[in-house]
């Protein structure tokens, strides 16, 4: 896996055009335009030269806190991607394909995998999927927020209300 952030790798074309599923959101154009800041991901399989996944795209907000992220889970094939609001998933079987857009509440933190739950965090929001991408659940956060898990049980703690929940199944509403 390969990440650049601000500019186009200089050899764009190519991975692009080579890319067994090449996806491009928003201008290629300029640098950090009223759209937000570049960012492209080249996934490859092991001894592969040219791309199984390139995504390129433009993303806001973009400043401290809100870096792009990039979560593969090797033994299903799947490719989360987080930039700005913006939620991906891919997975790399032959041929690629894109599984789901999805929408980060007030802008995206990062991946994290526990287990068999891949837990996503946003300014706004915690939302967890399972190994092939498919949305388990998600729950309204506001900063300043934090959670840890243990033995399969989140401790969430959102401007000192706390609760918990089972990590698979989510908060009751």
């Amino acid at each position: 896996m390969q990440v650049w952030r601000g500019d186009l790798p200089g050899h764009f074309s190519s991975l692009s055009d080579l890319a067994d599923l090449s996806e491009t959101f928003g201008s290629l154009e300029g640098r950090n335009d009223e759209d937000g800041s570049l960012f492209c991901v080249s996934v490859s399989p092991q001894f592969q030269v040219w791309p199984s996944l390139f995504v390129t795209q433009r993303f806001s907000p973009e400043v401290g806190g809100f870096d792009p992220g990039v979560l593969i889970v090797p033994e299903t094939g799947v490719v989360l991607i987080g930039a700005g609001e913006r939620l991906l998933a891919y997975r790399l079987d032959d041929p690629p394909a894109r599984l789901w857009e999805d929408a980060a509440n007030a802008g995206f933190w990062w991946w994290d995998r526990q287990g068999q739950v891949i837990l996503m965090a946003a300014e706004c929001e915690l939302a967890a999927w399972n190994l092939h991408g498919q949305k388990l659940w998600s729950t309204w956060t506001e900063p300043p927020w934090s959670y840890s898990v243990q033995n399969g049980v989140i401790q969430l703690d959102v401007m000192d209300n706390l609760s918990s929940f089972p990590i698979s199944t989510g908060p009751t509403k």
